[in-house]
């Protein structure tokens, strides 16, 4: 049914049953393969060795009820990983707790650069508006 050489596609999932069952279903029904790397990996783990590895990646969503305003933009770093576990949240946001944008690292050739931004609230989430943003050499 896919064309062009397709043969798989990638997902981020870790731990929840219930997403692995409707890619795996949705892949199977386009005739490719759902390749979960992170799978049954520590979510703590994951995280860390996102951030050591030099990716950088900006927080543009969060449920309201876990997650501070003051986080909505701000950088997914070993600070940021301590108020989740302190918190008790899932370091990778697995359950849809948060949300993030890489913005760069060492596969993008260009960093991004959000230059104007607004937060706001919608249906108990926050939301990173991005009104302007630039590449960086």
């Amino acid at each position: 049914m896919i064309q062009n050489g397709i043969k798989g596609m990638v997902f981020g999932d870790i731990y929840l049953q219930e997403h692995r069952d409707w890619v795996e279903r949705v892949c199977g029904e386009l005739g490719i393969e759902a390749i979960e790397p992170l799978w049954g990996k520590a979510p703590e783990k994951i995280l860390l060795e996102f951030i050591d590895d030099g990716f950088e990646a900006i927080i543009v969503s969060a449920n309201s009820d876990l997650i501070d305003e003051k986080w909505i933009g701000g950088k997914v770093d070993r600070k940021f990983l301590e108020y989740l576990k302190d918190n008790h949240i899932d370091p990778c946001g697995e359950n849809g707790e948060y949300h993030t944008l890489v913005i760069d690292g060492p596969l993008f050739k260009n960093r991004i650069e959000l230059t104007e931004t607004r937060t706001i609230m919608r249906d108990g989430y926050w939301f990173l508006n991005t009104l302007e943003y630039s590449l960086q050499s």
